[in-house]
């Protein structure tokens, strides 16, 4: 299993932003990440899946 730090994340995201990351993990919309000795990992697994099903519902709008 591979994980995301934060600048993986953030590349994954298309350059989103550290604020509008934690506004949205705050919101609920966005997966919680894992903390390990300190710093924030995210399952890409769990980051696919994510965006996934925010494409099919973008998809499934139309």
């Amino acid at each position: 299993m591979k994980y995301l730090n934060f600048a993986d994340l953030r590349s994954k995201l298309g350059g989103r932003s550290r604020a509008a990351i934690y506004v949205d993990m705050n919101a609920d919309r966005f997966p919680k990440p894992l903390k390990l000795g300190g710093r924030l990992y995210w399952p890409e697994h769990i980051v696919d899946d994510y965006l996934m099903a925010i494409h099919e519902a973008g998809c499934n709008r139309g």
